[in-house]
């Protein structure tokens, strides 16, 4: 066995550690959503198409408010007239203001929207964690319910139920949400297969969280991306049907305005007054448009995959 040396402590010099030079994170600690949002910012194409449903959504809310008109407010004396400065959008064949009537339909139809995919968000959501935290025959009951939901025309079961339910706004968000939270609920529940073998969820397992506490805590802020970029893609789809029904005379009806509304009464009289048609027209494109790129803006930020 080698003897043991000892070392005299006079040959140890204490190192002298200067702060500044000690390790520091030299980029500011961010949030997925923080991080999210400085990459969306490099998306040209999304910001401007966030200022643009950005102002939309302040002319829907206060565009009737600042008219002197109402939106059902009929003038026989002043009807079929072409835009003045009285009537930026013109008048229709009852006389009324077409600006009004426009963002008044605006805001029904954002309405609509925006109440139908809060109404998939919250089915969704919640369909789809349960489905997969489960699994098992819980999961394939539910997955069942869902294939057959899916093998229904989504189309064909909101013309039925506007058919025996009276015309309304909340009728048409109840037509809009009877099926479309099928897709939420299985984006949602394939993410959350993913997470839940996940260690961070296998500890709170083990530490006794329950169900609820796992999917609230832990599953559903993972899969908030997701979330967020179905919205996106949701609402845009919710306004072109909720346009098509009213077209096709089985959505809103008058005295009630909304695009599909107001698109349907300027088709009629296209050829003699197309400006009835086109400014519509235009709205609802731009909301459309500007939707979908946002939300194409917004899964290139969101995903980690993108990161440069």
């Amino acid at each position: 066995m080698a003897n043991k040396i000892e070392i005299p402590m006079e040959l140890f010099e204490k190192a002298v550690v200067n702060n500044d030079e000690k390790e520091h994170i030299t980029s500011p600690n961010l949030t997925a959503f923080q991080d999210g949002w400085l990459r969306l910012k490099k998306n040209k194409a999304a910001v401007v198409s966030l200022v643009v449903i950005f102002v939309i959504i302040l002319l829907a809310i206060f565009g009737p408010i600042l008219s002197k008109f109402s939106f059902y407010e009929t003038d026989y004396d002043h009807i079929f007239q072409n835009p003045t400065m009285v009537h930026p959008f013109g008048t229709d064949q009852f006389g009324r203001d077409q600006w009004t009537r426009i963002w008044q339909g605006t805001r029904i139809s954002l309405l609509i929207a925006v109440a139908a995919a809060f109404i998939d968000l919250f089915i969704g959501v919640s369909f789809g964690a349960v489905s997969a935290l489960f699994g098992g025959k819980v999961d394939a009951v539910m997955q069942r319910i869902i294939e057959i939901l899916v093998g229904i025309p989504q189309l064909i079961i909101v013309i039925l139920l506007m058919m025996v339910m009276p015309a309304g706004v909340w009728t048409v968000v109840l037509a809009l949400s009877i099926t479309g939270w099928v897709n939420m609920a299985r984006l949602v529940r394939a993410q959350i297969l993913k997470l839940k073998n996940m260690e961070y969820v296998l500890a709170a397992q083990v530490l006794g969280t329950g169900s609820k506490g796992i999917i609230l805590k832990h599953l559903i802020p993972n899969t908030v991306g997701v979330i967020v970029i179905n919205i996106m893609f949701t609402i845009p789809s919710a306004i072109f049907t909720e346009a098509f029904l009213s077209f096709i005379g089985i959505g809103l009806a008058e005295p009630r305005a909304s695009l599909g509304v107001l698109i349907n009464n300027g088709y009629q009289v296209l050829h003699n007054y197309p400006f009835l048609l086109i400014y519509p027209a235009i709205v609802i494109v731009l909301i459309m448009v500007c939707f979908s790129i946002l939300g194409d803006g917004l899964r290139d930020a969101l995903d980690p995959r993108m990161r440069r």
